[in-house]
């Protein structure tokens, strides 16, 4: 169940997200085409057909790799879905149209561990806000037609809501900005995010536009739900709570270690920060427990996993110092 935090001005409503994301329990598919073209095909990134088998239904859906560094850092980068009109219909993926999947990156364990790690950075940000993007995870088989003598590799993975679903459940409009300003956003959602990219360790994000970008902003989805705008953030990959392994904190802000948690958060008046603090700390066990439930992670890594977070709560617990740093490392 997705839990609204009391600050927010936008209540809990009826739910008008894709079926795909209204279940939690790990979807298992199949993904059958030419792999090694899609994987191997990383400038011109075309489509190429695949079918995709789910539920005992199999769906005609079109595959190209996607993405910016995990382009060049993975050898199994991630993957975009299209499906074309009505092709889903009567399956999990009805309504669907371009869907994101996060890939296990490389071969060795620890890559795939990753993928569920940031999977549930995602299930976290859900605990603290519906406005927030959806997750869901998978078990993947994936067949390469191009090589009919390899078995199948199985990896988890996850997908991300698009931006239609994410619309449509929030009654709001996905925006393209050049720049933003912190009074254009809901200020208590606003601080709800700085914290909890805080709580996890993400350094890798921002409210300016990269020089390579268009658009505002980095590993963040602008929309605006009636005359306000709210931040949502992705990808995760780079945050101390899954520190993948070719993670590295941004050299600008001299950090040893991408565990390192530093706030990068706008400067809000405190009363404000301070409400979206009480948030974040009254939803630990739901946090712990998001942990605690995911799969393939050992006894101790999810140990390990769930001292990190702790040791933000810790640190929590002395709310005007925890402020007082925020206060010190605020954007202005």
């Amino acid at each position: 169940m997705y839990r609204c935090v009391a600050l927010l001005l936008l209540v809990c409503g009826a739910s008008h997200a894709a079926m795909l994301f209204e279940d939690e329990t790990i979807l298992d598919i199949t993904l059958a085409g030419p792999l090694s073209s899609v994987i191997d095909d990383t400038t011109e990134q075309r489509q190429r057909a695949f079918v995709l088998s789910a539920d005992g239904k199999d769906i005609d859906v079109a595959v190209r790799i996607r993405g910016k560094s995990r382009v060049e850092l993975c050898d199994f980068p991630p993957l975009r879905l299209n499906f074309s009109a009505g092709a889903a219909r009567g399956s999990v993926f009805d309504g669907e149209d371009k869907l994101k999947l996060v890939t296990h990156c490389k071969a060795a364990a620890s890559y795939e561990k990753n993928a569920v790690q940031e999977y549930g950075v995602y299930r976290i940000m859900n605990v603290l806000s519906d406005l927030s993007l959806r997750a869901r995870l998978l078990r993947i088989r994936y067949v390469d037609t191009e090589s009919p003598d390899q078995e199948p590799a199985i990896h988890y993975g996850f997908l991300i809501e698009s931006d239609a679903s994410l619309a449509a459940r929030l009654g709001a409009s996905v925006v393209e900005l050049r720049d933003v300003s912190k009074a254009m956003f809901n200020r208590q959602h606003l601080a709800l995010v700085f914290v909890f990219q805080y709580l996890v360790g993400n350094t890798d994000w921002s409210l300016v536009r990269a020089d390579k970008d268009d658009s505002c902003c980095h590993n963040g989805k602008l929309v605006r739900v009636a005359e306000q705008h709210y931040f949502l953030p992705y990808d995760f990959d780079m945050t101390g709570f899954v520190r993948a392994r070719y993670a590295k904190p941004n050299p600008r802000l001299r950090l040893t270690s991408v565990r390192t948690r530093r706030y990068r958060g706008y400067c809000l008046d405190e009363a404000t920060v301070r409400d979206a603090l009480h948030a974040v700390k009254a939803h630990r066990e739901a946090i712990l427990k998001v942990v605690a439930g995911l799969p393939l992670l050992s006894a101790k890594e999810i140990k390990s996993d769930s001292a990190y977070l702790q040791r933000f709560f810790d640190r929590a617990a002395n709310e005007d110092k925890l402020l007082r740093e925020f206060g010190r490392r605020c954007l202005r």
